[in-house]
Order: structure tokens, then C-alpha cells, then sequence
């Protein structure tokens, strides 16, 4: 008898239930765009390296240095555009790369670096200084090609609106995206900038153990920050560093004072012969008393020759 009444009892239950409907989603997409995928490389940063024709033999050197050290980089030939940099950013555009480094050279002595975010900017130009690429140093550190480095930045960047620009560019430029399909999947050195007289420096150092100990790679060099534009290679000028001085007119400096050297050796000369006396002090005519007639002879062949 128990087990007809549970039996009536969950009977009575399944019938007070309602029943729950299931919609079935059908199993075709109605767009037409493809599902989309989800990529591990988000951060797609492609810059560009190239360099104007006339370039120096150490910056060359230098531009090969830095392409290896960074993965993400694009290869361009050497173009003529000393008058016309801007063209640099079609070229980025047809290269699909959204930042660019541009070396130009100038007079066969000078060496300029562009770094860019193209299209809309902001860029900077620097004067490189102090050029000492990884085969003049010669140094023991190593680290292996296509790993990502770690940026470290001095406190100074964070203390004037033009050094912020210059820091979120750098960070921007050779920080290697996560996941790049060229790049290797660990940190194993470190890019270093430092400002020191208004200048900065960069250093290249490798991690050798897991204390942090440090071993410089190279290259290295210091930039001297010249102006920092609005837009890519042109537009509106934001900053003028105070501090920078042209080559040209280091070099007029130097050449002036070697001519004020020079002036001054012509200066003592002049007053080196105004100082000198037509006429020697005469002689006394009291000393010759003693003197033998061969020495008498000899100072009077002395006479002659100061006369003359």
C-alpha cells in the first residue's frame, strides 16, 4: 500500500510541473563575416628601419645592430629624402608599419636619428653622439637574437612633459610585443636610458643569473634631443632644446680658438721685435787696457758685427 501512494504522490507532482521548453539555436551563421579569432598577438607594433644615402660606415654598423636587437623590425633599401623627409611615412604606409627610425647623415660627419609614430605623430630628432657599435667594443655579454627586452628608464623622465613624450615613445619603439611571431618567449637582456647633462644614453646589457647580475652587450650612444614634432616628420615644432648646440657651430667654436692661438703667437712675435734694440750698450773703452793685441783684434771683429 506504501508504495502505491508514493507512486500516486510523484504522479500528482510531475502533472502540477510545467513542462520547459528548449529552443535548438540553428546551426548555420546568418552573417556572413567569419567568426572572429582570438589572436595571442595584440600588441601589433611593426617598426621601420632605414637610413638616408651618404650615410658613415659606424652608422651603418650601428643601424645593423639595432635591427638585430629588434625583432619586430622591417627592412628598407636607402633613399634619397634629405629634402623631403616626410616621404618617409608612404613609405611606412606601404610597409604596413606604424613607427619608423630613420638615420640621416649630413656633410659625411654628422648623424641624425628620427624615431617616429606615423602617421600621426609625434616624432623627435636626435643628434648621435659617442657611436660604439657591438664589433668596435668587443664586449662579453651575450644575449640570444629575437629575445624581448626590458626597458629601464631614470627617474628623470617622469619629471618634465617633454621627457613623458620621449619615454611613452621609446617604450612604444623598442619594446618587443608579447607573443611576436619573431620573437622568443622570455626576457634575457636589458635596454637602459639614462639622462645626463641633458643628454641621453643608452646601454644595452645582458642578464647573465637569476641575481640580476649585468653584462653590457653594446651598442652604445647618446642622443641629443634637437626638437619633438606634432606630427610625423613635420607639422607644428612642440619642444626646442635650449641646450643644443648645431655641429657647425661646435666646429666654428674650435676653429676660433685656434685662431685666437695663432693670434697670439703672431702678437708676441710683434712685441718680441718692438722690444729689441737697434743699438747695443757701448762699451767701455777702459776695459781694452790690458787686452794683447789678438784680443784686441778679436773685439773689435765683435764691434763690427753688432754694428752691422
Amino acid at each position: 500500500m506504501a508504495k502505491r501512494k508514493a507512486s500516486r504522490v510523484e504522479a500528482a507532482k510531475k502533472k502540477s510541473k510545467p513542462e520547459e521548453k528548449v529552443e535548438v539555436l540553428p546551426s548555420v551563421i546568418q552573417s556572413d563575416d567569419p567568426p572572429a579569432k582570438k589572436t595571442k598577438w595584440i600588441n601589433k607594433q611593426r617598426v621601420l628601419v632605414l637610413a638616408t644615402r651618404g650615410i658613415m660606415a659606424q652608422a651603418r654598423h650601428l643601424m645593423n645592430d639595432m635591427k638585430r636587437l629588434m625583432p619586430h623590425c622591417k627592412r628598407e633599401p636607402k633613399m634619397n629624402c634629405k629634402d623631403d623627409i616626410p616621404a618617409v611615412n608612404q613609405v611606412c604606409e606601404m610597409r604596413n608599419c606604424n613607427k619608423c627610425i630613420l638615420f640621416e647623415s649630413r656633410k659625411k660627419k654628422d648623424l641624425y636619428m628620427w624615431i617616429s609614430n606615423v602617421p600621426n605623430g609625434p616624432s623627435a630628432k636626435f643628434h648621435v653622439q659617442n657611436v660604439h657599435t657591438m664589433c668596435e667594443l668587443k664586449l662579453t655579454g651575450n644575449c640570444l637574437k629575437g629575445s624581448r627586452p626590458m626597458l629601464i628608464f631614470d627617474q628623470t623622465f617622469d619629471s618634465e612633459p617633454h621627457w613623458k613624450i620621449l619615454k611613452e615613445l621609446f617604450t612604444q619603439v623598442f619594446g618587443t610585443p608579447n607573443q611576436h611571431p619573431k620573437s622568443q618567449p622570455f626576457i634575457d637582456h636589458i635596454f637602459s636610458f639614462s639622462i645626463l647633462d641633458n643628454h641621453i644614453w643608452f646601454r644595452n646589457y645582458s642578464i647573465t643569473d637569476e641575481l640580476g647580475t649585468l653584462v653590457e652587450i653594446g651598442p652604445r650612444f647618446v642622443l641629443n634631443l634637437v626638437r619633438i614634432f606634432e606630427g610625423s616628420f613635420c607639422k607644428s615644432c612642440l619642444y626646442i632644446n635650449p641646450h643644443y648646440k648645431s655641429p657647425n657651430e661646435y666646429r666654428r667654436l674650435l676653429h676660433k680658438q685656434s685662431a685666437l692661438k695663432y693670434m697670439g703667437k703672431v702678437g708676441a712675435k710683434l712685441g718680441r721685435d718692438m722690444r729689441k734694440l737697434d743699438k747695443s750698450y757701448d762699451l767701455d773703452a777702459t776695459n781694452e787696457v790690458f787686452n794683447t793685441a789678438k784680443e784686441r783684434d778679436s773685439t773689435k771683429e765683435d764691434l763690427d758685427s753688432v754694428k752691422i
